[in-house]
């Protein structure tokens, strides 16, 4: 079993950065792949970064974050990060990371653990 517990959500103007943090406890981090989606209000959850372990990091991301959105994770310290810049109001959403043992998948049914959410709001 895995727990992860989302934090760094908050209100930011458009324009500015906010960094978002999974800690993830029950299990050895480094066996499983990590994802973060975001859900807005009348939306479905959508793929947003992924990161896997398998000797050296791999890396996806969807196309309306790249460049803007960094994925990354410190397996010593159990946690996975999502730096956001250059946050846009169509950003705004409840961010939750996920874990799983199928590689970065950005099918949501994909993976096997997740957190309870994060509210990222970006006004204009």
């Amino acid at each position: 079993q895995v727990q992860l517990v989302e934090s760094g959500g908050g209100l930011v103007q458009a324009g500015g950065s906010l960094r978002l943090s999974c800690a993830a406890s029950g299990r050895t981090f480094s066996e499983y792949s990590m994802g973060w989606f975001r859900q807005a209000p009348g939306k479905e959850r959508e793929f947003v970064a992924g990161v896997n372990w398998l000797g050296s990091i791999t890396t996806v991301y969807a196309d309306s974050v790249k460049g803007r959105f960094t994925i990354s994770r410190d397996n010593a310290r159990n946690t996975m990060y999502l730096q956001m810049n250059s946050l846009k109001a169509e950003d705004t959403a409840v961010y939750y990371c996920a874990a799983g043992y199928r590689g970065v998948q950005q099918a949501p049914g994909r993976y096997d653990y997740w957190g309870q959410g994060t509210q990222v709001t970006v006004s204009s």
